[in-house]
């Protein structure tokens, strides 16, 4: 890891305008968690994922949340390309179908923050009033507390699932072998850790507010490192500081499949032509 090696450097100036942007996504989405960890450890302030593009948006920082906020439209538009098309998960089988699925979900997310993004760059707000206010809205339709109890199930599914990726590191598959050494291993392993912890906080703290049917209840990544304290908040934002380095390396050298151009634009013709 002490240079770039000279066949990444040929390989990636081939790549697509697309999947440089993709990469940039990742790179992006490393940066915010790498400034939520340093915020947390250098001032003790706690951030969410939005609260880090807002504080970006100040100086020279706009420049980079512009990147950021192509890189992100890039990579949700591959997921979203990646269920659509099974790029990384082909096939029709139950596992396929499983992760196809939860690539779909986490291009909208990516997507769903790349507007916020947007929002801020343009209006200096993203828009919302938060996971109190969402939570506040669901829970005014009809079957509000059902809903926010799925979500926080999915939640809580999702950090338990960040935990196996943790114990089992499948992401080294997707790396290119020069950085696939356990330095990377163990980035992974923390830093995706510290990621399943957030993501079960939330999780609970939006299970609380569904059986108390009450939105302050809720919280989002800010309100659960809220939750921690001493010893335990720094460890956890150290390991969002580490998953955000090997997110960095993830853009950088993770092999990141062509998107079937082709193929889209037939089924957009067929969709037209039907």
């Amino acid at each position: 890891m002490s240079s770039f090696p000279a066949g990444k450097v040929s390989e990636l100036s081939h790549e697509s305008r697309f999947l440089s942007l993709c990469r940039m996504g990742f790179i992006g989405r490393g940066l915010l968690y790498i400034l939520i960890g340093v915020l947390v450890l250098g001032t003790g302030r706690t951030e969410d994922l939005t609260g880090a593009l807002q504080y970006l948006n100040e100086g020279s920082g706009r420049l980079l949340l512009m990147g950021i906020t192509a890189g992100l439209t890039a990579y949700g538009l591959w997921r979203l390309a990646d269920a659509a098309f099974g790029i990384e998960h082909p096939g029709s089988d139950n596992s396929a179908l499983r992760k196809r699925v939860a690539a779909g979900v986490i291009g909208f997310i990516y997507l769903y923050l790349s507007y916020k993004a947007l929002r801020i760059l343009l209006a200096g707000s993203p828009g919302d009033g938060g996971a109190q206010q969402q939570a506040d809205t669901v829970l005014d339709l009809p079957g509000g507390g059902l809903i926010l109890g799925i979500a926080a199930l999915i939640l809580i599914g999702a950090g338990l699932n960040q935990l196996w990726i943790a114990a089992k590191c499948p992401f080294l598959r997707t790396l290119d072998q020069v950085v696939a050494v356990p330095l990377v291993k163990w980035l992974g392993r923390i830093g995706h850790a510290a990621r399943g912890v957030i993501f079960i906080l939330v999780g609970l703290l939006i299970a609380q507010a569904a059986l108390d049917g009450r939105s302050t209840e809720a919280g989002g990544m800010e309100q659960a490192l809220d939750l921690l304290s001493g010893p335990m908040l720094y460890a956890v934002a150290a390991g969002l500081i580490l998953f955000g380095v090997f997110s960095v390396i993830q853009g950088l050298f993770r092999d990141i499949k062509e998107p079937p151009i082709d193929e889209m634009k037939q089924d957009v013709r067929d969709t037209i032509g039907g």
